[in-house]
C-alpha cells in the first residue's frame, strides 16, 4: 500500500523507492511485481533504471481506492510522503551544477542546430498574431534567440542560471537584437510570471524537459506562460539508451511521443502533435547523434474554462504521434 501510494504521487525509480521505504531494491521490485500484474502500476525501463508510477485508473476500483488512501496515511505518518520533494530536489542538483559551469561553444557563431529551430516554426505559420510575443523557456546560451529575435516583435528569455543568462546576453548584444528581455528565475516565479503578462503567443522549450526533475510539471508551467489561443512548442530527444548523456546532466533519456502528449493533456493543452526532426538537423554537439523530435500543442482555453475563438489547424508536416 505504501509503494502504491508513493507511485501515485510521483513516478519514481526503484532506487528512489527503496530509499523512501527503507527497503532493499530487490524487495521493492518483489512488491512491485504483483501490483504490475494487477495493472495497478506501470513499470518502464529508462536506460539502466526502472521507473514505477501508479496507473491512471488505479483508483477507479473502490477497494484499490481504499488501499491508496490507507497507504497515503501510512506514508504521511512515517514521513516518506514528505521526502518525495527531497528526492526531486536531489535529481535537480546535477543539472544546476552542470549549467553553472562556463560554456564552451562560442556565442558569436550561429547554432549548428539552426535548421531544427527554423523547422519548429512551421506549425505557427499562417497565424499572423504569432509574430508578436514569444517566450524562450530555458534559453541557455541563447541559441534559439537567433531565430526568435528576428521573427517576433518581442521575446522574453528565461533561465535559472545566471551564467547561462550572461552568455545569452552576450549573444544578443553581439547581434544587436533590441527586442529581447532576460529574466533570471524559475518558470513559476513572480518575475517570470510578471514578464509573461497575459501570456505569450508561443512558448518554446528547447531541450529542457530531459533536464527537469518533473517534466510533466514543467509542461504545466509552460502552458501557464502561454495565452489562450497560443502554442507551446517543445523540442527534445526521442527515447534512447545512451547512458553517457547523463554526463550532460540529462535526467531522462528522451521521451516517447505518447509521454509528451500525456504531459500536454495534463497541462490542459490540445491538438498535441509530435513530429520527428530529420536526421542530421541536430547539430554537432554531444547530442547530435540522438534522434530529435518536437511537439506543438495549443492552449484553447484558460483555467477558468474561457475558450479561444481561433480555429487552430496543424501544418507541421508528417507526425509520428497525435494526442
Amino acid at each position: 500500500m505504501r509503494l502504491l501510494a508513493l507511485t501515485a504521487e510521483e513516478e519514481l525509480a526503484v532506487g528512489e523507492l527503496a530509499e523512501l521505504l527503507g527497503e532493499s531494491q530487490p524487495n521493492v521490485s518483489r512488491h512491485a511485481a504483483p501490483l504490475r500484474q494487477a495493472g495497478l502500476i506501470v513499470v518502464r525501463k529508462h536506460g539502466t533504471r526502472t521507473l514505477l508510477r501508479a496507473s491512471d485508473d488505479a483508483s477507479v476500483d473502490v477497494v484499490v481506492a481504499d488501499a491508496l488512501a490507507s497507504g497515503h496515511a501510512l506514508c504521511e505518518a512515517e514521513g516518506s510522503l514528505a521526502r518525495i520533494a527531497e528526492v526531486v530536489r536531489t535529481r535537480d542538483m546535477a543539472g544546476r551544477e552542470f549549467f553553472a559551469r562556463p560554456g564552451e561553444s562560442p556565442v558569436h557563431r550561429l547554432p549548428t542546430e539552426l535548421a531544427t529551430y527554423l523547422r519548429v516554426l512551421r506549425p505557427l505559420m499562417g497565424h499572423g498574431s504569432f509574430a508578436s510575443f514569444a517566450i524562450d523557456a530555458g534559453t541557455g546560451d541563447g541559441g534559439l534567440l537567433d531565430v526568435l529575435a528576428p521573427v517576433f516583435e518581442r521575446v522574453v528569455a528565461i533561465d535559472r542560471s545566471a551564467q547561462q543568462i550572461a552568455r545569452a546576453r552576450e549573444r544578443v548584444e553581439l547581434r544587436g537584437y533590441d527586442n529581447v528581455t532576460f529574466v533570471l528565475g524559475e518558470l513559476d516565479e513572480a518575475d517570470v510570471v510578471q514578464a509573461a503578462g497575459k501570456g505569450a503567443d508561443a512558448v518554446f522549450a528547447i531541450r529542457l524537459l530531459h533536464h527537469a526533475p518533473r517534466p510533466a510539471a514543467v509542461m504545466g508551467k509552460l502552458a501557464d506562460l502561454c495565452r489562450v489561443g497560443g502554442a507551446v512548442v517543445v523540442v527534445d530527444y526521442a527515447a534512447h539508451d545512451d547512458e553517457s548523456m547523463r554526463d550532460q546532466a540529462d535526467l531522462w533519456l528522451g521521451f516517447e511521443p505518447a509521454e509528451l502528449t500525456r504531459f500536454a493533456r495534463a497541462a490542459g493543452l490540445h491538438k498535441a502533435e509530435v513530429t520527428t526532426i530529420p536526421e542530421g538537423m541536430g547539430g554537432r554537439g554531444p547530442d547530435g547523434h540522438l534522434s530529435w523530435q518536437f511537439m506543438a500543442a495549443w492552449k484553447l482555453e484558460s483555467k477558468d474554462g474561457t475558450k479561444t475563438s481561433q480555429r487552430v489547424t496543424s501544418n507541421g508536416g508528417k507526425a509520428k504521434h497525435h494526442g
